[in-house]
């Protein structure tokens, strides 16, 4: 399985008429492949909107891609809005559950971590692995992937929650464990950690059609 993120920023006052464009085509667009997610920012980068595809490699991804610009109705008709435009192809953790459709926000964290060159993503994998299982106890995770085209050596995880003030109430909760976050259980451990470059850090909302609420 790999997941397509698309990140478009649009311009400002535009998203209500984007997403209802988008909504309108992707009742076509849905009869070939659905999608996993539709999100716009609501803390961080603002006016972007985020779309993730699965697909189960990457020959299925251009054979439906092939066929769907074969429909009149789509891509979307968002052109004059779209101000930039980003696409990456990222491979799932053996800890990231598949995304599906259902209940799982209405708000959701995504943390985007470059990662330093090297044998990072290898230390990153271990730790995770050692450390989900306690941080999914207190909320599910929703995605943790590694991306494989695009921007490299990016590390994605994304967590549901159902407000800003219960995300706080987690981490804190989390944290009070000493096994979270992996940095904080690396130095328990004598595990060596992972080396991180750069973060950033969304709060996203999904639109009404969007199959992960």
């Amino acid at each position: 399985m790999i997941y397509e993120v698309r990140t478009y920023d649009i311009k400002p006052h535009s998203l209500a008429e984007v997403e209802k464009r988008f909504g309108e085509a992707y009742e076509h667009r849905k009869k070939l492949s659905p999608l996993a997610a539709f999100w716009h920012t609501e803390i961080g980068p603002l006016n972007q909107i985020i779309h993730v595809w699965p697909y189960q490699d990457l020959e299925e991804r251009a054979r439906i891609r092939a066929a769907a610009v074969k429909d009149p109705n789509w891509p979307p008709k968002i052109r004059e809005f779209i101000v930039n435009q980003r696409s990456e192809i990222f491979i799932p953790l053996s800890v990231s559950p598949e995304l599906k459709p259902g209940k799982m926000g209405p708000c959701f964290e995504m943390r985007t971590y470059k990662l330093a060159s090297g044998a990072e993503v290898p230390k990153l994998v271990k730790l995770w692995e050692r450390g989900i299982p306690e941080r999914t106890k207190f909320s599910p995770l929703c995605a943790a992937w590694i991306s494989e085209f695009g921007a490299l050596n990016r590390f994605v995880h994304i967590w549901p929650y159902k407000s800003v003030d219960e995300r706080n109430e987690i981490r804190k909760k989390a944290q009070a464990t000493g096994m979270w976050p992996p940095s904080v259980l690396a130095k328990k451990e004598g595990l060596p950690p992972y080396e991180i470059i750069t973060q950033e850090n969304k709060i996203l909302m999904p639109s009404a059609f969007s199959p992960l609420q």
